[in-house]
């Protein structure tokens, strides 16, 4: 079940024949440009929410595929499912047509299913793009659907009234629920085709998302709110990410663009590798990509009841490529096997990344670290480790005052790092050290905070 990041919030689909300028016009209203857009037609295939907002009434705006009733295809019946689902949801229903193409057979075939729908429609016609193009909606009132709106999702004419319009059909404001700030963002991440869209949907119980053999069916990051154990999860569905260089200027890196932005956005990446392939070196490319946006990151090896990868090898390959470490779980998204335990694991993974380790226990850790492994020599000077604190949390960032960073070698810091997710558990999640050089004041105030962070530069001399 979707619900609204802030409660219930009224949802209006916006729908129609392809390459209308639906995207467009979603993209115009909402002020953002989450939507992906291209002259290309079919670009759309998933539903996509956006919010909006129009004087002071909130909604959230539904982007569809395009309609075509008459296309009798595999992929093109699966898209006019999604947006006959996306309507059915919907408590007003925008219809967009070309207003310079005119009243085609699609739009007419459209209307005659909207007739008999229960929600209000309205129908705009799109790409009327200067002032006294009005003459354009003429023929549109053969439709049946009321009086047209002219608009230009391009320039943006006509929008104030479309969205007068929208929050007239709305009607009253329902009582909202309290505001939830504790949503947990979990981003499906991987190479096209390794079951992304597959796993959401399993993840759902759920045809969510279009489901194809073909490559790249997804184009956008399409955001689903279920709960875990009583806990608000978004799952993001994503593109398949690739090099950019061998997407640069189709409709892909266009997707590729709002797949990394659903990355930077999420707070866990669950990135799905083929185990018919096993972790291989872009599903490794993957992974980095999310741990350089600070995302805690799981690996998932779907297809694991085809697959015939040796799972101890794989998880060698991730310690040793890997700077986060993040954990491998196999799961077939088919089947259902190991489906339902991944978001529990998500939701602790990202538990971990937003812990905050007590000062104390964090020099008494960093104290006995030291002890174990001294930094090694460097120059005929030894580092020292004076205090330490956690400054940062989603994802955890530490602050270590030494008496010179120039002595600090790569190799004793990375040491440092992988104690420290062995300790806590934080393999996965992206960690940052900052080694902080001692001021003369600071080593007054260090030199007064007796004992845990002494007897760390004892231990390190």
């Amino acid at each position: 079940m979707e619900t609204a990041a802030r409660g219930w919030v009224p949802t209006v689909a916006v729908v129609g024949f392809p390459n209308v300028g639906k995207s467009t016009l979603v993209n115009r209203l909402a002020g953002l440009r989450d939507a992906v857009t291209h002259p290309e037609a079919g670009v759309t295939r998933d539903r996509k929410r956006l919010p909006c907002e129009w004087n002071g009434r909130r909604f959230w705006l539904l982007d569809t595929g395009g309609i075509d009733i008459a296309d009798e295809g595999e992929l093109a019946r699966d898209v006019r499912e999604q947006a006959q689902r996306g309507m059915a949801e919907a408590e007003v229903i925008v219809l967009v047509t070309d207003g310079r193409a005119g009243l085609g057979a699609g739009d007419a075939d459209l209307a005659r299913t909207l007739r008999a729908a229960p929600q209000p429609v309205i129908v705009a016609v799109n790409k009327a793009d200067r002032p006294g193009d009005e003459h354009l909606t003429a023929e549109f009132h053969k439709l049946g659907l009321g009086d047209p709106v002219a608009i230009s999702s391009t320039h943006g004419l006509g929008t104030g009234d479309l969205l007068d319009r929208i929050v007239e059909a709305l009607g009253p404001v329902r009582e909202a629920e309290e505001e939830d700030d504790d949503t947990v963002r979990v981003a499906v991440i991987g190479r096209p085709n390794v079951g992304k869209s597959s796993l959401v949907n399993a993840l759902l119980g759920t045809d969510r998302v279009i489901v194809s053999e073909r490559a790249g069916t997804t184009r956008d990051a399409i955001d689903t709110d279920v709960e875990v154990d009583g806990r608000r999860v978004s799952l993001i569905d994503t593109a398949g990410l690739r090099r950019r260089s061998k997407v640069a200027g189709t409709v892909e890196y266009y997707a590729q663009l709002r797949s990394e932005r659903a990355a930077e956005r999420a707070d866990v990446a669950i990135v799905v590798c083929d185990a018919g392939e096993g972790v291989t070196a872009e599903d490794l490319r993957v992974a980095d990509l999310a741990m350089r946006t600070g995302c805690a990151t799981l690996l998932a090896l779907n297809k694991w009841d085809i697959g015939k990868t040796d799972l101890e090898d794989a998880k060698a390959r991730v310690r040793r490529k890997l700077r986060l470490r993040p954990a491998v779980v196999t799961l077939s998204a088919k089947t259902g096997r190991n489906v339902a335990g991944l978001l529990p694991k998500a939701l602790a993974l990202a538990d971990r990344a937003s812990h905050r380790i007590p000062t104390p226990e964090l020099n008494r850790f960093v104290a006995d670290a030291v002890a174990r492994t001294p930094p090694p020599a460097r120059r005929g000077r030894r580092l020292r480790l004076y205090y330490a604190a956690q400054i940062e949390e989603s994802p955890p960032r530490f602050a270590i005052q030494v008496n010179d960073r120039r002595v600090l070698t790569r190799d004793w810091a990375f040491h440092l790092e992988n104690r420290l997710r062995e300790e806590y558990g934080l393999e996965g999640v992206p960690l940052v050290i900052d080694f902080v050089p001692r001021t003369r004041r600071g080593g007054r105030r260090a030199a007064a905070a007796r004992p845990a962070e002494a007897a760390a530069g004892e231990d390190g001399s």
